[in-house]
């Protein structure tokens, strides 16, 4: 089953694309990798659709959810640049800042609504390196950063 047919199968409709904004983009191609920039669970206007901590504000499954939603948000930036997601040979790696109360440690287990959404999409291709990272603070207050290395053939 390919990419495309899954995210079908699954019932998800990928939300539309952030815009690239002053002078960044949302995604870049060097040679065989699409190099996305930091995404996080937002809405249109590029509004968070949640905010909080880690710990404070959010339970764990709380944002395992808004990693999900973050990285169904980077696949829209991802379609939208390179026309159709069946194109991904093989997810990279994965970098997830997490917005952290004090004493929160369990960054990983957020990260894995990222992490098990790629392997849904892409199957075994979807499994990747990463990181998971507590922070103190991210823009407007958005629990989840993402950002993700995808290979694409030339």
């Amino acid at each position: 089953m390919s990419a495309e047919q899954r995210l079908k199968a699954l019932g998800v409709d990928l939300p539309p694309p952030a815009k690239d904004e002053a002078n960044r983009v949302r995604a870049l191609r060097s040679g065989q990798h699409i190099h996305m920039a930091g995404h996080g669970p937002l809405g249109p206007g590029l509004v968070p659709m949640v905010v909080g901590k880690l710990g404070r504000e959010l339970t764990i499954e709380e944002g395992v959810d808004a990693a999900r939603l973050t990285g169904l948000c980077c696949l829209s930036t991802l379609r939208a640049y390179i026309g159709d997601l069946n194109k991904v040979t093989r997810v990279v790696h994965a970098i997830g800042f997490i917005n952290s109360a004090p004493g929160f440690t369990q960054a990983p287990q957020v990260l894995h609504g990222f992490s098990d959404l790629m392997v849904e999409v892409f199957g075994e291709a979807g499994r990747h390196t990463r990181s998971a990272i507590g922070v103190a603070e991210l823009h407007a207050n958005m629990p989840i950063e993402v950002e993700a290395l995808f290979e694409v053939p030339e």
